[in-house]
C-alpha cells in the first residue's frame, strides 16, 4: 500500500485528472497561438506541419514562464552551451553547474550552500516542485537533460515557499526543438567509466525525450586524506530521465516526466587510525584492527514523477500538476571495525515518500495589473529504521560484557500546505511593483503556520540600468527526512549515550529577508551586477553529520543572522565569453534550541551565550571562467578555462587554555584551475563525432574542504586532485 493511500492524501490525485479533463473539454474556445518560437523555426529538416506544431509548443512554453515569473528576485541562468564550458560538461555532477553561480560555496559530500544558508534549496522541473529527497552523495539530477537552469534567490515572489535560500528552476530538453540523439562514453582518472545516451523527437503533436547514464569510478566521496587516490571509495551510479508531452490544442498541452537514480558508495578509509577508547579510558575492543580494511557502505535511491496540464485561454494562463517521489538511503556499518574505533555500529535506513499537487495561474486584469495565485499541497511519510550495536558501560565509563543491538524504528508524517496571491502592478513603463502574500501551514507532531507578505520594486532608471529592492517574510519547515528520530532514553548507560538528554523538537524557521541590487549594461556585450542581502531569523535551521553514518540531522539556533554582498560580471561577443562572480557572506547563529542531545556539553554551553559561525559559512567565494568557440571547415572547436576560489569553511578553534570555540576558525583558502578542449567533426550528412578533453585541478593542488572538526562535521575531506578525462560522442 502506498503512503498516499495509507494516509488519504492519494485521493487528491484523481482531482487533478478531473481538472485536466475539464480543461480538455473547454479547449475549443482557446485562441490560436501567434508567438514565434525562435531559432527552432529555421530548422531545415522540418516539414511545414512540424513547424506549426513547434510554434505552438514555443508559445505554450513562453506562456508557462509568465505564470510564475521571478519579478524582483535575483536570477542567474545557464543554458546547455554554458554547461559545455564547465569541467566535464554534461558529464559533470549537477552541483558543479550551480557552483558557478554567485554566492554558492562548495562543501563535502556534494553539498552546496547559497548565501551562507544550509541546504534550503528548492528544485523545480519545468516550473513544478520536485519534493526533497534524503540528502546523500550522488545528485540524482543529470545535466544531460537540462536545456537551461536558472538560480533564483534574494527576495522571492509569493509563489515560492518553504525552501527559500534559492530556487533551482530546470527547463528540460524537448525532442521537438532538438530532435535526434547522442551516445557518448567518458573515461579517465580515478578509473572513471561513464557511458551515456540521449534521444528526442516528435511525431505529430507528441514530443518525447529520454536519457540514461552509468557512472563507475574510484572517487565516489571526497578523499579523507591528502593522497591522490582514495582507499575503498568505489561507486556505481545509474540515472535515467524521460520527458513526454502532447499538444491538445493551440492553447493547451499535457506533459509527463520521470526520473530515477540508483547509487552504491563505499565510504573511504583513512590509514593509521588508532583504537577507540571509552570515556573511562579503556579500549572499546581488545586487539588490533587495520583501518584501511573498514567496509562501510551506503546505497541511495531516488525515483520521481510529474504529470502537468497547462492551458492558455484569453487572459488566463494556468498549470496544474501532480507529483510524487520516493527517496531512500541505507548506511551499512562495518560491524567489527565500527565497534573497534567508535564503540558503536549503526545500520541506518531512511526513506521518504512524497505526493502532492501544485496549481499556478496568471490573469491579465488590465494593461497595468496582472494577478497571480496558486496553491501547493504536499504530504510526506518518512520511516526511519536503525539497529545500533553498543556496549553497556560500567560506573567508570568502560565497556562491560558483549555488545548488543538496540532497534529503534520510527515513522514521521508531515503535511505542507501553501496558498499565495499577488499583483504585478506596472505603474509606468519604467516602474513595476510586485506585491502579495502567501499563507503556509506545516503539520507534523504539531502545527505551525505563517502569513508571509512579499513586495518587490523594479525600476528601470535608464535603458541600461535597472534597480530592484524587496522584502520577504519566510517560513521554512524542517526537512522531514533530516529530523533525527533517535530515542535518547534507549541509549542511556551505553556507548551511544549522548552528553545531553534534552531533545526539544525541531521547529520551522521564521525570517525577515531584505534584498537590493542594481544591474548595468556597460555595452551590448558586457553586463555587471551588484546585490546585497540581510536576513534575521528565529529558529535558524541547520543540519550536520553526527556519528558515523553520513545521514544529516537537523537542529535550530534560536537566533540567526546572515548578510552579504555579491558582484557579478559577464561578457559575450561572437564565440568569446567570460564571467566573474564574487561574494562576501557572514552566517551566524546563537543558542541551540532543538536536538540538543547531538552536541557536547561544552559546545552547547558556549553556543547558548555566543553567536558562532555556521559550519558552512564561507566568507569569500569566487567563480570565474572564459571560453571561446569557433567554426572551421572541418567542424567546431571549443576551449575553456575555469576556476573556483574559496576562503574556506569553518572548523573549531583550539585556544591555549585547552578550550575550544565551535566553528571559531576556518580551513585554509583554496583555489583550482580547470581547462578543457572540445572538437566536433563534420562527416558529411551522417553521424557527427565529438571529442573532448578535460583536466580538472590542472595544477594538482591539495586543498581541504573539512578537517573533521566543527559543528556537525564528522570526517576530514579533501578536494579532487588532478583528473584527466576524455570523452568521445556520436550524435545522430
Amino acid at each position: 500500500m502506498t503512503p498516499a493511500r495509507r494516509h488519504g492524501f492519494g485521493r487528491l490525485i484523481p482531482l487533478l485528472a478531473l481538472l485536466v479533463a475539464a480543461g480538455i473539454h473547454a479547449q475549443t474556445t482557446a485562441p490560436a497561438a501567434t508567438t514565434d518560437a525562435g531559432p527552432a523555426l529555421t530548422t531545415p529538416t522540418l516539414s511545414p506541419a512540424e513547424l506549426g506544431n513547434i510554434t505552438v509548443i514555443g508559445t505554450l512554453e513562453q506562456a508557462r514562464s509568465e505564470i510564475v515569473p521571478n519579478l524582483g528576485a535575483t536570477a542567474y541562468t545557464m543554458d546547455k552551451a554554458q554547461i559545455a564550458n564547465i569541467p566535464q560538461g554534461a558529464d559533470s555532477p549537477f552541483n558543479q553547474i550551480l557552483l558557478r553561480t554567485p554566492g554558492m560555496a562548495q562543501d563535502s559530500l556534494g553539498q552546496l550552500h547559497l548565501r551562507g544558508e544550509h541546504a534550503n534549496l528548492q528544485y523545480r522541473i519545468n516550473d513544478v516542485l520536485l519534493p526533497e529527497g534524503i540528502t546523500g552523495f550522488g545528485a540524482e539530477l543529470d545535466p544531460r537533460f537540462v536545456d537551461s537552469v536558472q538560480l533564483i534567490t534574494g527576495s522571492l515572489p509569493a509563489q515560492y515557499g518553504f525552501r527559500t535560500a534559492g530556487i533551482v528552476d530546470i527547463q528540460t530538453k524537448s525532442g521537438a526543438f532538438t530532435p535526434g540523439g547522442e551516445a557518448s562514453v567518458e573515461g579517465g582518472s580515478f578509473n572513471t567509466v561513464r557511458p551515456s545516451f540521449e534521444y528526442g523527437g516528435s511525431q505529430g503533436k507528441f514530443n518525447y525525450y529520454f536519457d540514461g547514464s552509468y557512472n563507475h569510478n574510484n572517487l565516489g566521496i571526497e578523499n579523507p586524506t591528502t593522497s591522490a587516490t582514495a582507499l575503498h571509495d568505489r561507486t556505481d551510479q545509474y540515472k535515467a530521465f524521460t520527458y513526454l508531452s502532447d499538444v491538445l490544442s493551440d492553447a493547451s498541452q499535457i506533459s509527463a516526466l520521470a526520473g530515477a537514480s540508483y547509487g552504491d558508495f563505499q565510504l573511504p578509509n583513512t590509514p593509521g587510525v588508532v583504537a577507540g577508547t571509552a570515556p573511562g579510558g579503556a579500549v572499546w575492543v581488545p586487539g588490533a584492527f587495520d583501518s584501511t580494511t573498514l567496509n562501510e557502505r551506503q546505497n541511495e535511491q531516488n525515483y520521481y514523477g510529474i504529470l502537468a496540464f497547462q492551458k492558455s485561454t484569453g487572459d488566463l494562463d494556468f498549470q496544474l500538476a501532480a507529483f510524487g517521489r520516493y527517496s531512500s538511503v541505507r548506511f551499512r556499518p562495518d560491524p567489527a571495525g565500527d565497534l573497534f574505533f567508535n564503540g558503536v555500529a549503526s545500520q541506518v535506513v531512511r526513506r521518504i515518500y512524497s505526493t502532492g499537487l501544485q496549481g499556478d495561474g496568471s490573469y491579465r486584469l488590465t494593461d497595468t495589473h496582472t494577478l497571480r495565485a496558486g496553491f501547493m499541497a504536499l504530504e510526506e511519510f518518512a520511516p526511519s529504521d536503525s539497529t545500533t550495536t553498543v556496549f553497556a558501560l560500567d560506573g567508570a565509563g568502560n565497556p562491560t560484557g558483549a555488545p548488543f543491538p538496540i532497534v529503534d524504528n520510527r515513522t514521521f508524517n508531515a503535511q505542507f500546505y501553501g496558498l499565495y496571491a499577488q499583483d504585478e502592478w506596472r505603474i509606468s513603463p519604467n516602474l513595476t511593483v510586485n506585491y502579495g502574500a502567501r499563507a503556509d501551514l506545516y503539520a507534523s507532531s504539531g502545527h505551525e503556520s505563517q502569513l508571509s507578505p512579499r513586495i518587490n520594486v523594479i525600476f528601470k532608471a535608464t535603458g541600461s540600468t535597472t534597480l530592484h529592492a524587496g522584502y520577504a517574510r519566510y517560513f521554512t519547515p524542517p526537512p522531514l527526512e533530516s529530523v533525527n528520530s533517535a530515542s535518547v532514553a534507549a541509549f542511556a548507560g551505553t556507548s551511544n549515550a549522548p552528553d545531553q538528554v534534552t531533545n526539544d523538537p525541531v521547529k520551522a524557521e521564521r525570517a525577515d529577508y531584505f534584498d537590493a541590487g542594481i544591474s548595468q549594461k556597460l555595452t551590448a556585450e558586457w553586463q555587471v551586477g551588484l546585490d546585497g542581502y540581510y536576513k534575521l531569523a528565529h529558529n535558524q535551521l541547520d543540519d550536520g553529520f553526527f556519528g558515523a553514518s553520513l545521514v544529516p540531522s537537523a537542529f535550530n539556533y534560536r537566533q540567526g543572522r546572515i548578510y552579504g554582498v555579491e558582484f557579478t560580471t559577464n561578457y559575450a561577443r561572437g564565440g568569446f565569453s567570460a564571467y566573474v562572480n564574487t561574494a562576501y557572506s557572514v552566517a551566524q547563529g546563537e543558542n541551540i534550541a532543538s536536538a540538543q542531545f547531538l552536541f557536547s556539553a561544552a559546545d552547547l554551553a558556549y553556543i547558548n551565550n555566543h553567536f558562532v559561525h555556521l559550519d558552512h559559512d564561507q566568507t569569500a567565494t569566487v567563480s570565474a571562467g572564459t571560453a571561446y568557440a569557433w567554426k572551421q571547415a572541418g567542424g567546431e572547436t571549443r576551449v575553456y578555462l575555469d576556476s573556483i576560489i574559496g576562503s574556506g569553511l569553518r572548523k573549531d578553534e583550539d585556544l591555549p587554555s585547552g578550550a575550544t570555540i565551535p566553528n571559531g576558525a576556518r580551513v585554509p583558502t583554496y583555489w583550482t584551475i580547470n581547462i578543457g578542449l572540445e572538437h566536433q567533426f563534420k562527416i558529411g550528412g551522417g553521424p557527427q563525432l565529438k571529442a573532448r578533453l578535460d583536466v580538472v585541478n590542472l595544477l594538482d593542488r591539495t586543498y581541504e574542504l573539512r578537517d573533521g572538526s566543527g559543528i556537525g562535521v564528522n570526517a576530514a575531506q579533501y578536494g579532487t586532485r588532478r583528473g584527466i578525462f576524455g570523452t568521445l560522442s556520436c550524435s545522430f
